[in-house]
C-alpha cells in the first residue's frame, strides 16, 4: 500500500509476533491482489482517516504507562462462578448460558453482551445500530485487561449498551469468526492481536478494527468511550462513508482469501526456505529473530527433516542449539515441567507465564526428534517432563485434554482478586533458603541463578522486583565443581531441591485454567503421546493417548452425521469442526496406529479424512478451506497459509493424504496432496519460511518413503525388539504396519494385497522393508534391519 503506512495499534505488553496472543505483520502485497482493488482499500483507509476515528496508536514506552487493576480468572465451575458473583450483588447477562470460560469471565459485566447468533443480528437491524464485535480467549493477558477497565466499568457499559450491539466470540471456539476479522484488522492496520476489536454494520462487515482499546484519552489518542461516541454519530450523520469503507474493506479480505496462486514448485523452495532460517537464526542464544522469542515447532520440523534429507549440519545444529537453549532459560518451567507461551527478551530468560496445551504437544515430539537423532537423554528427559506436565496438569479425568494455563495467579491466597504475572512461578532468595537449607539452597541457588535482588533482566511492568525465574545459570558439572562436589551428589541435591520447590509451590494458589477441550489440540497432543511411547517406550504414554483418542471419539465426534465437534465442556459438544480439528485429529489417530497396530485407529483415520475431504476440499482451487462454508454469517471461507505456533490445517492435511495413500493405494489422496502443496506454490516461492510444516509434506512428495511391515504379535518381545529399533532411527518419510495374521492384517490387505504374504519366518517376528511395495529379503536379524533402514532412500520421480 504505497504511499499509506497502516497504523500500529496498541499491542498487548508483550508483543507477540505469531500465533497465539498473535501480532505480526500483514503479508499482502501489491502484486497479490488486483491494483483497482488495493486503491478502493486504500480509499477506505483514508476514509477512516477523515471520519477521524482511525487514530488509535500508543507507543511501546506510552504502553508501559497504563495502570491497571488484575481481574479474576479463578477455575469455577458453573455453578460455584454464579453463586460467586451474585454474593457480590452482580446480575448475568446472555453470557451466562454458554459454556466457553472465556465467555462466562464476562457473563457479570454490565455490558448487555450476546452470543454469535442470529439474537444479536436481529436486535442490530431492528434498532438500527452498529454491531462491536470483541474477540479474544480466557487465558489473554490484555483480553482480562481490557475487560477490567473498560467492560466492568459502569458508565463505558452504558454508553455501549444505548449506542452498539455487543458480541463476545471465544476464537478457540470459533476460528472461522477470528479469522475473517483479524484478516480485516490486520489489513486495516498492519498488524493484530488480541483482544480484538471490531465495529460491523448489521450485515456483519467491518469498518473499523483495533486491539486493545484503553479506557480513556492518553497521548493525543481517543480511548474507548471516544471511539464509541464518534462511531455513534456517524452512523447516524454520515452512515453512506462507513458503509461505503465497509463494503470496500470487505472487498479486500474477501479477496485476500482467495488470492493464493497455484503454482508447482521445485526443490529449490526447500533450500530456500533452510536460508531464510539460517539467516534469522540467533547463534549465540538459539531460535530465530530477537526479542521476543517464540517456540515454533513447525521450524523445527522442517529443518531436521532438511538436516535427514541432506546431511546439512547446519539444520540440525540450529535445531539442537534452540531447544538446549530453550530447555535452560526461563520459558522452560524447572520446577513442574511444560513451556511457557514465549520468551520477552532474546535469552529465554523472562517468559509470558502463559502454557498452552499445542506448544507442549508440539515441542514434545520437537524434543523426541532430537532425542531420536543423537541419542542424547538431554532431549528426552525435556520431553518426559512436558508429558508428566500434561498428564498432571491438562488431563480430564475422561481423557480428553485442557486448552491452556494463564499467566497470573494470586500472590497471597487472602486477595484472591489481586493477581499477577508469574506469581505462581517465581520465588525469593529468602523462600529457597527457607525451604532448602543453607547448603542445599546455596547449591541450588547457584545452579538456577537465584539472586537475593532477583535475576529478571526484563521487568517492563515492574513485577518481578525481589523475584526470582529459574534458569540454568550453571550447569551440572560446574556447579558440582564450584561446591567441590561430585556431579552425582550435585544432582542429588538438585533434584531433592527441585521436589521440596515443587510440593511448596502446588499449594500457592493456581493459575486459571481453561479447562475446554479442543479437538485439533487434542489431535496434536495425541501424537505427542503416541511417538513417546514409540520412541521411549513407556505403556502408560500409550495408555494415557488411547485414552485421549477414545474421548475425541466419543465426545467430539457426531456418529449420526460423521461428523466433529470443535469443542466439548462442561458436558457439551458444540461447533462444527474446522479444517485443523479434522486434519490434527487424524494425523494424532496414524501416529496412535503406528503405535498401538490398533486397526480401529486407521480406520477412523480414513473415515474422517473422508469427510474432511467432503467438507473442505476446494476442488477448483485445489487444497482446503478452513471452515464448511456452512454458517452464512461467516463472511468468507479462508485458506490459513502461515505455520505459525499452530501448523494450517493444509499442511497437515496434506501430509495425511499422503501418509493415507500409502497406506491405502489411494492416488487420488497423493494427488489431493499435491494439488494442496501447488495451491500455496506462489507462497512457497516467495517465502517459504511462512509454511515450514507445508515443506514437510512437499519434503514427502520428494521421497520415496520406506514402507516397513513387521510380521508378528503385537505383544511378543521378538516384534517388540524389531519395532524398537525401527524407533530408534530418525526416518520422518515412512509407513509402518504390523502383520498380525489376524484381522489387523486382513484389514490391510484390503488395502495393500501384497500384506497377505507376509509372515513371520521360522516362526519369529519378521521385517520387511519396502520402496514403492518392492521388499527386501524378509529378515528377523535386528542388525540387518538397522542396516536396511540406513540405507539412502531413493528420490521420487514423480
Amino acid at each position: 500500500m504505497q504511499g499509506l503506512k497502516p497504523v500500529a495499534f496498541l499491542r498487548s505488553r508483550f508483543p507477540r509476533p505469531e500465533g497465539r496472543g498473535n501480532i505480526r505483520q500483514s503479508e499482502s502485497s501489491n502484486n497479490s491482489h488486483p491494483p483497482s482493488l488495493q486503491w478502493r482499500f486504500v480509499r477506505a483507509l483514508r476514509i477512516l482517516r477523515a471520519t477521524g476515528i482511525l487514530v488509535l496508536a500508543l507507543s511501546a514506552n506510552h504502553r508501559q504507562a497504563f495502570s491497571f487493576s488484575p481481574t479474576v480468572r479463578d477455575t469455577l465451575s458453573h455453578k460455584t462462578f454464579k453463586q460467586k458473583k451474585m454474593h457480590e450483588g452482580k446480575k448475568p447477562n446472555r453470557l451466562i448460558h454458554e459454556k466457553s470460560p472465556y465467555l462466562l469471565q464476562h457473563a457479570y459485566n454490565p455490558v448487555d453482551w450476546f452470543p454469535w447468533g442470529d439474537e444479536a443480528f436481529g436486535k442490530a437491524r431492528r434498532e438500527d445500530k452498529p454491531i462491536f464485535l470483541s474477540v479474544g480467549y480466557s487465558t489473554c493477558y490484555w483480553c482480562h485487561v481490557m475487560e477490567r477497565e473498560v467492560f466492568e466499568n459502569d458508565s463505558i457499559a452504558k454508553l455501549m449498551n444505548e449506542k452498539l450491539v455487543c458480541i463476545k466470540v471465544d476464537r478457540e471456539e470459533r476460528p472461522d469468526i477470528d479469522r475473517v476479522y483479524m484478516t480485516a484488522v490486520q489489513a486495516m492496520t498492519g498488524s493484530g492481536g488480541w483482544p480484538m476489536s471490531v465495529f460491523l454494520t448489521p450485515d456483519l462487515k467491518p469498518f473499523f478494527g483495533a486491539t486493545y482499546i484503553p479506557p480513556k484519552a492518553q497521548y493525543g489518542r481517543p480511548g474507548f468511550p471516544d471511539i464509541v461516541s464518534r462511531i455513534s454519530e456517524l452512523w447516524k450523520t454520515n452512515r453512506d462513508t462507513l458503509l461505503e469503507s465497509s463494503n470496500q474493506i470487505t472487498d479486500y479480505i474477501k479477496s485476500a482469501a482467495g488470492s493464493a496462486q497455484g503454482i508447482a514448485v521445485n526443490e529449490s523452495v526447500l533450500e530456500n526456505a533452510f536460508q531464510q532460517f539460517a539467516q534469522s537464526y540467533d547463534s549465540v542464544h538459539g531460535g530465530f529473530g530477537g526479542a521476543p522469542k517464540f517456540p515454533r515447532p513447525v521450524a523445527f520440523n522442517f529443518l531436521l527433516r532438511r538436516y535427514a534429507r541432506t546431511k546439512n549440519e547446519n539444520a540440525l545444529q540450529m535445531t539442537l542449539a534452540t531447544l538446549r537453549e530453550m530447555s535452560k532459560g526461563g520459558v522452560y518451567d524447572h520446577v513442574g515441567g511444560g513451556f511457557h507461551r514465549y520468551s520477552v527478551d532474546a535469552e529465554w530468560r523472562v517468559p509470558h507465564f502463559e502454557k498452552m496445551l499445542y506448544d507442549q504437544a508440539q515441542l514434545v515430539v520437537s524434543y523426541l526428534e532430537a532425542y531420536q537423532i543423537t541419542h542424547d537423554t538431554i532431549y528426552s528427559s525435556v520431553a518426559r517432563n512436558i508429558l508428566d506436565y500434561i498428564i498432571r496438569n491438562l488431563t480430564d479425568k475422561q481423557g480428553g485434554f485442557y486448552s491452556a494455563e494463564d499467566a497470573e495467579s494470586a500472590p497471597d491466597r487472602s486477595k484472591p482478586n489481586e493477581k499477577e504475572e508469574g506469581a505462581f512461578y517465581l520465588w525469593t532468595k529468602a523462600e529457597v533458603a527457607h525451604l532448602l537449607g543453607k547448603e542445599d539452597a546455596a547449591i541450588f541457588s547457584y545452579n538456577y541463578g537465584v539472586e537475593d535482588s532477583g535475576n529478571a533482566p526484563h521487568d517492563p511492568m515492574n513485577v518481578f522486583v525481589g523475584k526470582n525465574i529459574l534458569y540454568i545459570a550453571h550447569g551440572l558439572e560446574e556447579t558440582a565443581k564450584h561446591f567441590d562436589k561430585t556431579r552425582e551428589e550435585a544432582h542429588t541435591i538438585v533434584e531433592r531441591a527441585r521436589l521440596k520447590l515443587f510440593r511448596q509451590r502446588e499449594k500457592r494458589p493456581k493459575p486459571h485454567l481453561d479447562d475446554k477441550i479442543i479437538t485439533a489440540w487434542n489431535g496434536l497432543t495425541i501424537s505427542a503421546f503416541a511417538k513417546a511411547y514409540q520412541i521411549l517406550g513407556e505403556e502408560s504414554f500409550l495408555k494415557t493417548g488411547e485414552s485421549a483418542a477414545h474421548f475425541a471419539m466419543t465426545k467430539l465426534y457426531n456418529p449420526d452425521t460423521r461428523t466433529l465437534y470443535r469443542r466439548y465442556r462442561d458436558g457439551e459438544s458444540r461447533f462444527d469442526g474446522s479444517l485443523q480439528d479434522y486434519a490434527f485429529l487424524v494425523q494424532g489417530l496414524l501416529d496412535l496406529y503406528e503405535a498401538s497396530f490398533n486397526i480401529v485407529w486407521l480406520e477412523h483415520a480414513i473415515a474422517l479424512t473422508k469427510k474432511q475431504n467432503e467438507l473442505f476440499r476446494d476442488a477448483s482451487g485445489g487444497g482446503f478451506f478452513d471452515g464448511t462454508g456452512k454458517d452464512s454469517t461467516v463472511l468468507i471461507r479462508t485458506k490459513e497459509e502461515y505455520d505459525s505456533a499452530e501448523p494450517t490445517g493444509n499442511s497437515i492435511a496434506a501430509l495425511n493424504l499422503l501418509r493415507l495413500s500409502q497406506i491405502t493405494d489411494k492416488k487420488e489422496w497423493r494427488s489431493m496432496a499435491e494439488k494442496t502443496v501447488t495451491a500455496f506454490g506462489v507462497r512457497l516461492q516467495r517465502t517459504p519460511e511462512a509454511l515450514p510444516q507445508m515443506l514437510v509434506a512437499f519434503d514427502w512428495l520428494l521421497s520415496t518413503p520406506k514402507e516397513v511391515i513387521i510380521a508378528g504379535q503385537p505383544n511378543s518381545e521378538a516384534t517388540r525388539a524389531l519395532l524398537e529399533e525401527v524407533h530408534s532411527h530418525f526416518i520422518p518419510n515412512k509407513i509402518l504396519l504390523l502383520a498380525d495374521g489376524a484381522d489387523g492384517q486382513k484389514k490391510l490387505q484390503s488395502y495393500l494385497p501384497f500384506v497377505e504374504g507376509m509372515r513371520m519366518k521360522n516362526g519369529k517376528a519378521t521385517a520387511y522393508i519396502c520402496e514403492n511395495y518392492a521388499c527386501q529379503l524378509p529378515t528377523s536379524d535386528r542388525a540387518v534391519v538397522a542396516r536396511l533402514l540406513t540405507q539412502e532412500t531413493k528420490k521420487s520421480s514423480k
